[in-house]
């Protein structure tokens, strides 16, 4: 019977995850699957290594207790295929550890109600990261779980990298750029080191892309500098994230198109970036396949603009 260990990537719309035996000096994958809520019928799915179908269930509606019923299959076909007592711990990867945590942590109650108190700081990915985490809490009492955090590659930025212009007092209670994406850009910082240690000791630049996307600025394989800040919400223009903006422009949304905080919120978050701007899509393929031209962001109503593109 193997010594296995579930690793969960919960994202904004899915939650994928592997299987890993842990047996050997080198953690070996069983198999993957994608947990997925957000259809009419939540559905998880399982396949082996090579892409087969090893299991596969469904809900007929939404869960009321945030997918667990979904979760409690997942451990069920673990014991099933694996063993009863194959299971050692659940890692999940946390988006925002603020500015306490710098590496894993064996969560307990106390902690995850620390990062549940972060949720401001990244209100579409914290509560989505902790639900499986009590979802397993509540099926399995006694299972260690174990929280990896995308903050925590970049816990050493210093100023002024660190450092928004705003008062220090500010800076003292939390305010500053924290970066994500970190448990993405540490791994390919470590391939680099194994497959051209001679680049990975310069200054390297990664990017992550995806819905959500950021850049990374490394010196021998430490990140220096990172586009996202306080939220992911800055830096590059994403899937449904304005990326970069003018803080003005949030003013004047408030003060003159009254908006309130929720209102403004929800259009960063949800309604900006690709999808804004193109007015139909999110998705980059489905942006690159039309022939719209709003969907490569070229149709634009203001007339200056319109005749300095016709000169």
């Amino acid at each position: 019977m193997p010594n296995t260990i579930l690793v969960l990537n919960s994202g904004s719309s899915s939650i994928k995850f592997g299987l890993f035996d842990v047996s050997a000096a080198e953690p070996s994958l069983l198999c993957r699957g994608l947990l997925d809520e957000h259809e009419a019928r939540p559905r998880l799915v399982v396949k082996d290594p090579a892409g087969e179908d090893l299991f596969e269930a469904r809900r007929d509606a939404p869960d009321a207790d945030g997918g667990g019923h979904l979760f409690a299959d997942v451990l069920a076909f673990i014991e099933d295929r694996f063993g009863a007592d194959s299971l050692r711990a659940v890692g999940h990867r946390i988006v925002h550890g603020g500015p306490d945590y710098s590496g894993p942590v064996v969560l307990t109650d106390d902690i995850t109600a620390k990062l549940e108190a972060l949720t401001p700081l990244a209100p579409l990915h914290q509560p989505r990261c902790l639900a499986p985490v009590r979802a397993f809490a509540s099926i399995r009492p006694g299972l260690t779980q174990i929280a990896c955090f995308d903050t925590a590659f970049h816990h050493g930025l210093a100023p002024p990298a660190s450092r928004f212009a705003i008062p220090r007092r500010l800076e003292a209670r939390g305010v500053r750029r924290y970066g994500f994406h970190g448990l993405s850009f540490e791994y390919v910082a470590g391939r680099l080191s194994e497959i051209a240690p001679e680049l990975a000791t310069r200054r390297t630049v990664i990017a992550h892309l995806g819905n959500g996307a950021s850049l990374c600025a490394l010196r021998d394989g430490r990140s220096i500098d990172t586009t996202m800040g306080l939220t992911p919400l800055d830096g590059l223009v994403m899937g449904t994230r304005c990326g970069t903006i003018d803080p003005g422009v949030l003013l004047y949304l408030q003060q003159h198109e009254s908006m309130s905080v929720e209102e403004v919120q929800h259009l960063l978050y949800h309604e900006s970036g690709l999808f804004g701007v193109s007015g139909t899509s999110a998705d980059m393929r489905t942006l690159l396949a039309s022939g719209e031209s709003a969907a490569r962001g070229r149709s634009i109503s203001s007339p200056s603009v319109r005749r300095r593109q016709s000169q």
